[in-house]
C-alpha cells in the first residue's frame, strides 16, 4: 500500500487523468440508469408497483392485451377461487375538462382488489400528474364517447402507464365508452407458479412488461448503452495499466531482483485501481443523485440507491478485473531480462 501512494504522488498527472475518465464514464453511467429507471417507471408504473403474480391473458390475443378478451364465466370462476385474483381492463383515452382542454389518460378499471382505486359510477381518480396540469378534485371532466361525466375524486402519485397517468373509472362507465362486456386480464398475485389455465396465456410481471411494445424497445435501448459504457470503463483499466507496466518493467524487474513477490506488485496495482475508482465513483454519486434536484420537471429520472449499488460494485469488479488481466505481463517479469531491457 505504501508502495502504491508513493508512486501515485509520483505520477499524479497520469492517475487524475485515469480517473477522470472513470469519473465521465461512471458519471454518464449513472446518469443514464437513472433516465431509464425514470422511463421504465413513467411507461409502466402501475404495473411495476403490483405485487409478485400473474396476468392471464386470453390464449389467441397473440400476447396484445388489448385484443385480450376473458371469458365471463371463466372470470367468474377463477375471482372466486382465488380470493386476491382481480380482473382488469387498461385502454388509452382522454378526458376534458371545463376548459374543453384534452389530457391523454389510461383509463383502467377493475373488480374489488386492494391493488386498484375503488371507484363509484361517475368518479374518476386520477395520477397526480394531471393535478399539476390545473385539475383540482370536484372538477367535471367529460369523454366525448361517455353520456355521462366524470366527477374527480381523488388522486394518487406515481400511476402512470405507457407515459400517459392513469385514471381509474368504474366498470360500467368503462364498459360504456370502449363499447365492450369483457375484461382483458386477470391478475392473480402471490403466485410462484403460473396456473395452468384453458384458453388463457400467463405471464409474469416482468413478461407482461415485455408485451408493451414501447417498454421493451425503450429499456433494451438504454440498457445497452449502460452495459456499453461499463464495458469500456473495463478497457480503460486495462489499457491504462497496460501502458503503465510496459513502462516500469525496468523497476518490476529491479523489485523482483532484490525479493519483491509478484503478489505484493499485483495488490500494489489493485490498491491504485481501488483509490483512483472509489474516488471517481464517489464524485459521479453525490453528482447523479444531485442531478435529479436539477433535472427539468417532467423529466422523469430515477436513480434508486440499489441501483447506485449495484453499478458501483460492477465497476470495482470491471476495474479489477481490467487491471488484473493488464499485470499478467508483471508475473511474466524476469529480472534479469527486464534490467537489461531498462539499460538499453
Amino acid at each position: 500500500m505504501n508502495m502504491a501512494w508513493k508512486e501515485i504522488k509520483r505520477s499524479k498527472a497520469r492517475f487524475i487523468i485515469l480517473g477522470s475518465i472513470i469519473f465521465l464514464v461512471s458519471f454518464l453511467t449513472f446518469i443514464i440508469s437513472g433516465l431509464a429507471n425514470g422511463l421504465s417507471q413513467d411507461n409502466a408504473a402501475l404495473i411495476k408497483d403490483l405485487p409478485a403474480g400473474h396476468f392471464y391473458m386470453n390464449a389467441d390475443a397473440d400476447e396484445k392485451y388489448s385484443f385480450s378478451k376473458i371469458d365471463p364465466a371463466v372470470q367468474t370462476t377463477l375471482l372466486q377461487e382465488q380470493k386476491a385474483a382481480a380482473a382488469l381492463s387498461i385502454q388509452m383515452g382522454f378526458v376534458n375538462d371545463d376548459e374543453d382542454k384534452q389530457h391523454s389518460v389510461a383509463f383502467v378499471t377493475s373488480t374489488d382488489s386492494e391493488w386498484f382505486e375503488k371507484v363509484s359510477p361517475g368518479e374518476i381518480i386520477l395520477d397526480r400528474t394531471l393535478e399539476k396540469e390545473g385539475i383540482q378534485v370536484g372538477d367535471v371532466l367529460t369523454n366525448n364517447q361517455f353520456n355521462g361525466e366524470f366527477k374527480v375524486s381523488g388522486f394518487v402519485d406515481q400511476k402512470k402507464y405507457s407515459h400517459a397517468p392513469v385514471a381509474y373509472i368504474h366498470m360500467d362507465n368503462y364498459k360504456e365508452i370502449y363499447r365492450v362486456n369483457d375484461m382483458q386480464l386477470v391478475f392473480i398475485p402471490g403466485q410462484d407458479q403460473a396456473m395452468t389455465i384453458d384458453g388463457l396465456q400467463s405471464f409474469s410481471k416482468k413478461e407482461f412488461l415485455n408485451t408493451i411494445a414501447s417498454y421493451s424497445a425503450e429499456q433494451l435501448s438504454l440498457n445497452m448503452i449502460i452495459w456499453f459504457l461499463v464495458a469500456i470503463s473495463g478497457m480503460l483499466f486495462a489499457i491504462f495499466f497496460y501502458m503503465m507496466n510496459v513502462q516500469k518493467i525496468g523497476l518490476y524487474g529491479i523489485l523482483k531482483a532484490i525479493g519483491v513477490k509478484t503478489s505484493t506488485l499485483f495488490r500494489m496495482m489493485w490498491s491504485q485501481m481501488l483509490f483512483i475508482t472509489t474516488i471517481a465513483l464517489v464524485i459521479s454519486i453525490a453528482l447523479s443523485q444531485g442531478f435529479n434536484i436539477i433535472a427539468p420537471e417532467g423529466m422523469p429520472y430515477s436513480l434508486t440507491l440499489a441501483t447506485t449499488v449495484q453499478l458501483s460494485v460492477l465497476f470495482l469488479v470491471i476495474g479489477f478485473v481490467g487491471a488484473t488481466l493488464s499485470g499478467i505481463q508483471i508475473k511474466k517479469v524476469e529480472p534479469l531480462q527486464a534490467i537489461q531491457q531498462g539499460d538499453n
